[in-house]
Order: C-alpha cells, then structure tokens, then sequence
C-alpha cells in the first residue's frame, strides 16, 4: 500500500479510488509515509484530510477500546479454562488449546476493524471452529505420538496465517499488505515485550507494598490477574500499535540493521566451527535438530530485516549484506535437507522427517527465489523487483504447509 501511495502521489484520481477500495490500510500506509513525505503538497492535503476523519468519530474509538476490553477478558477466560472447570490434568489441555489463548480473538479483532463482509470472515470463523473441534477431539497422548505433537506444535503457526488473513482484511491479494502482517508482527513483538515488562514492574511493587502490611495477595495475583494480564497482552498491543501506527515503527529497522551483519558474521563462523568440529548432522539427531532451530531463526532476521526497513534506507552494503546472508543460510538448508534425506533413507519414514522435510524443501524454495530477487534489486531498483513480494507471495504456500501438518498428518500417520 505504502508503495502505491508514492507512485501515485501525484495523480489525485488513483489516490482517491485507493482510499476508498480500503481507507483503514491507506490510513494506516498514509501515517507511516507521512514523515517521508510531508512537504509534497498532496501529502499536506491528505493529512489535513485524514486526521480531520479521525477526530470526528471519537465514540468509535471508545467502541473499540471496549472490543479490546471483552476480547481480552474472553481470551483470560480460555487460559483459566482448566481451573474454571476443575481439569485434573492441565498438561492435557494446554498442549491442544494453547493457540487459542490468542490468535482466535486476534482475529475476531482485525473483521471487527476492517468488518470485510460475511463472505471474507466466514472463512477464518469457521476454520477456528473446526480447528477447536479437531484438537480437542484428538486422543491425548501427545507426548508418545509424534503426529499429534506435530499437530499441537504447528495449531499456532496455522493460526498465525489466519491472522493474517484476517489482518489483509479485504485485500487479500495485495502482497503490499501482507508485508504488512510483517511489520505488525515485528512490532508487536517488541511492544508485547513492552508491556510485559512494564506489567512485571508493577506487578513486583504491588506484591512488595501488601506484603508490607501483611496481607498476601501472591495467589490472586498470580492465578487471576497475571493471566489475564499476559493472555490481553497481545490484543492490548495490536490496539495500540493500529491506533499509533509510529510508536515503535523506528525501532524494528534499527534491530534489523544491527543484528542483520552480525548474524551473518556468526553464521559464517558457526559453519567453519562445524566443519572444523568435524559434527556430522546425518547422523546425530540432536544436532541436526538444532542445525534446523538454526536455519529458521535465520530465515527470520532475513524476513524481518526486509520486512522492516524502507526501500530507501537500504544501501548497496546493506543489501549484499543480505544476499550473504540468504546465501549461506541456502547451505546450511540444503546440508540439512541432505542430512533429512539421508535419515529417511537409511531409518525409513517418520512424522517429524516428512515435517522438517517439507519445511526445508519450502524454505529452499523461498530463499532461492528470494536470493534472486535481492540481486535483482541490486541491479535494478524497480518496485517491479522488490524482494519483499518474494516473502508475501509465499505466505500462503507456508500457511497450506502448517494446514496440512497439523490436519493431515495425525490421520495419515493413524495418530502414531
């Protein structure tokens, strides 16, 4: 969206039919812009207009706060399900319904903000209550079932994408959008981690001030309002970052760009220690395990460094910085594909080898394409060539992959 803006900042036709095909994203793309681009007199324009909208409806605003007061208050209420209802055994329900603490009222949150029609929220609603159904449905032996932990393990990553989708609202295609759900998730990450602090600050005082005149509150505090407090924490950062678009928006590029080199530099080391260590991922299962811990956290600095910073705040450095970097990850995944073909082979098929299989096989694909892109945008710096679209066009493709992990697997492996 924010790239649309710019292209068509100067043709007051296209920006009008843009803000009226989707006003909250272009509101949202308009604010985070804003700075870059304030002296042009289209964006002085724009300003004055949009926020003018904004103090209007100031009930709206109360609307919403309320939305986030109940969905966080319902999202507590699914955390304390087990002592509510006196389960014995949490440890039975947790592993099943833990992503539904959350994601669901996530999602819940954004039809309510962009309300896409009956046809586009159906979809989402619908799969949360299957996927409740499902879960809860399954034989609880998850710890001597690989299949079924699969399926617990990726419950929240499916979801996650569900999130999205409902985060993209009605522009579901727009690939703009969906580096978006990027950023938010950057953000939001480091706004949880706000919070959590802020709230554990708090908290230490309140228990410190009633312990001084002998009243103990630990267990209330600690069973109620902690839980609730951690289970809102989500909800209560989206909130926030939605309606302050700017609050940590400067912070996410900064991380990316100090930890981008420094991950790359680590890598790099790490491969010559390994080589030098002379640890052999076909055969040691442990390693292996976490040669793939390895591979996916890096894949993320790599997503959120681009998802993160503005097309103009990359230099040339930065970027080859970057295809360095997809470049040795694209080793270390094709040795542990290597290294998951060669166990499947040699000790036959299993859950977690076809899981991690599939995973490596789609994450080779993407950083191959995004590997391209990248050098691309080198020599040609065309919107035509962004290497962000190489991680939105794929979004999907993952979210199918988690689908069939989570819902397929436990049946054909016979929840073995």
């Amino acid at each position: 969206m924010q790239q649309t803006i710019l292209d068509h900042l100067n043709n007051a036709s296209e920006l009008e039919k843009l803000y009226r095909s989707d006003r909250k994203s272009f509101r949202l793309a308009f604010d985070q812009l804003y700075p870059e681009i304030k002296d042009h007199p289209a964006a002085s324009f724009w300003h004055a207009r949009l926020h003018s909208e904004k103090t209007a409806p100031a009930v709206r605003k109360n609307d919403e706060l309320w939305v986030i007061v109940i969905l966080s208050l319902m999202a507590g209420f699914v955390a304390k399900i087990p002592a509510l209802f006196h389960i014995k055994d949490p440890a039975l329900f947790y592993p099943y319904n833990i992503s539904f603490i959350v994601f669901p009222f996530l999602i819940l949150y954004f039809l309510w903000k962009h309300k896409p029609g009956w046809r586009v929220a159906l979809f989402p609603l619908m799969t949360i209550m299957i996927s409740i159904i499902y879960m809860n449905m399954m034989p609880k032996n998850y710890y001597n079932s690989s299949s079924i932990l699969l399926a617990c393990i990726h419950m929240p990553l499916f979801l996650w994408m569900l999130t999205g989708y409902a985060f993209a609202g009605t522009s579901l295609q727009d690939n703009q959008r969906r580096i978006q759900f990027l950023r938010y998730n950057g953000d939001l990450l480091i706004m949880i981690n706000v919070i959590l602090l802020a709230g554990g600050t708090f908290g230490g005082i309140t228990l410190g001030l009633f312990s001084l005149i002998n009243i103990d509150i630990s267990e209330i505090f600690l069973e109620y309002l902690m839980v609730f407090g951690v289970a809102a924490t989500p909800l209560a950062g989206t909130y926030l970052l939605l309606n302050n678009p700017s609050i940590v928006n400067k912070v996410s590029p900064i991380i990316a760009r100090i930890f981008t080199p420094i991950v790359f530099v680590m890598l790099l080391i790490y491969l010559v220690a390994v080589i030098y260590t002379g640890k052999d991922p076909y055969n040691d299962r442990e390693f292996l395990l976490l040669f793939n811990a390895l591979l996916i956290g890096v894949l993320a600095i790599i997503f959120f460094s681009l998802s993160d910073t503005e097309k103009k705040e990359r230099g040339r450095f930065s970027l080859f910085i970057l295809i360095g970097l997809s470049l040795v990850t694209l080793i270390v995944d094709a040795i542990a594909l290597s290294a998951i073909v060669f166990r499947i082979t040699e000790m036959g098929i299993t859950p977690n080898r076809i899981s991690v299989l599939g995973s490596n096989l789609l994450i080779l694909i993407n950083l191959s394409v995004l590997t391209w892109r990248l050098w691309r945008h080198v020599k040609n710096r065309s919107a035509e060539h962004e290497p962000e679209y190489a991680i939105a066009a794929f979004l999907p493709v993952y979210g199918l992959w988690f689908a069939v992990v989570t819902f397929l697997f436990p049946v054909i492996f016979n929840f073995k």
